[in-house]
């Protein structure tokens, strides 16, 4: 299977199955010497796992991280780093039902389509479990970045209709983790965790959307044409499961300006640093970071799997009803935040590992 690999002078390859021994990634490229933190690593897997609060899926698992390379006395060696995931509580037996059948908006046909196979258990490869590999290799990817005082902070800003208003600027980022729904606004994340546990009760799935700012990017990161900061962070985000749509700095609202008002105005601050009044470029201008914060917004839709019965059909094409057993989480969103914060951890440690080689 192609397309399991990411990244180009920092990449990643991950492998392993939902319903697997277990899953695991190989670092390339990291450099030498980095500060291995292990416990954070835990700490980042931890933030992801299932089983975490009366929200999410209920699926027992610790994601217990195994470092089996690259690693020698606290620190990096420059060689390929490998981290393993056993899996513990997988219940197979809760997809017996749908052996032959096409789950509605999973990848159950279009895998089949493809490779004439597939794992129906748990989704196999295209279950958002693929995902605890890349939130360990991200979490190595923000030690690098702990060096350029780079921080990254996604946390859930709608889910069906109810939104934050307030402008991430008001917001504090210490509050994240405060709450279950991880919503740096209390009041609305109250109203958010009432309407999951609503639409859970109903066997039904509620989507939403993550803001993610990342401050401390330095002017100069990411390439022209093909190779833009903001396409590669497109990428990384929507190659997370569930992801619908990507959108940076003014993002779609900015069609509704004129370019009068849409162009960020530079000025020279009190230390001499290039600045811009405005950030509706969202921190990337040309492709290239600029050095104002970096912020964009990702749609994610409801979970397909809900615990109603759907029609679909099976794998000679006959008509059937589908209902989906299990555990499952009726909102992505809480669990998606590391997610995001992680792959953008990998793109900007790759951009940093580039940029080190533009110029002498």
């Amino acid at each position: 299977m192609a397309g399991s690999s990411f990244g180009l002078n920092f990449r990643i390859t991950t492998f392993g199955e939902s319903h697997g021994p277990g899953l695991g990634v190989v670092i390339d490229g990291c450099p030498a010497g980095i500060d291995f933190d292990e416990d954070f690593i835990q700490g980042e897997l931890a933030r992801r796992r299932p089983g975490q609060s009366r929200i999410v899926t209920q699926r027992k698992e610790e994601d217990g991280v195994q470092v089996i390379s690259g690693v020698f006395e606290g620190k990096t060696t420059g060689t390929p780093i490998g981290m393993v995931i056993y899996n513990k509580d997988q219940r197979s037996r809760d997809y017996g039902h749908i052996f032959d059948k096409f789950r509605p908006s999973h990848a159950d046909y279009t895998f089949s389509a493809k490779y004439g196979i597939r794992d129906y258990r748990g989704g196999g490869r295209s279950s958002a479990r693929e995902t605890a590999a890349r939130v360990a290799a991200g979490a190595v990817a923000q030690l690098l970045l702990r060096h350029y005082g780079i921080s990254i902070h996604s946390f859930v800003s709608q889910v069906g209709h109810l939104k934050v208003e307030a402008p991430y600027q008001s917001l504090d980022f210490s509050q994240i983790e405060a709450n279950d729904v991880r919503c740096p606004d209390p009041e609305v994340a109250k109203a958010m965790e009432a309407e999951i546990l609503t639409v859970r009760k109903a066997g039904d799935t509620i989507g939403g959307v993550v803001s993610c700012v990342v401050q401390g990017v330095p002017a100069g990161w990411g390439q022209p044409v093909f190779d833009k900061l903001h396409a590669d962070l497109g990428k990384a985000i929507l190659s997370i499961n569930a992801c619908k749509g990507f959108e940076y700095g003014s993002g779609f609202a900015g069609v509704t300006l004129r370019g009068s008002a849409h162009n960020d105005e530079f000025y020279t601050d009190e230390e001499g640093r290039v600045r811009t009044r405005t950030n509706l470029s969202g921190g990337i201008q040309g492709g290239i970071s600029n050095g104002e914060d970096i912020y964009f917004r990702a749609a994610f839709k409801p979970v397909a799997t809900i615990i109603q019965d759907q029609e679909s059909v099976n794998e000679a094409g006959e008509k059937v009803i589908v209902s989906g057993k299990g555990r499952h989480d009726p909102c992505v969103l809480p669990r998606a935040v590391p997610i995001v914060d992680n792959m953008v951890a990998l793109v900007l440690a790759d951009h940093c590992l580039r940029a080190r080689s533009d110029r002498m």
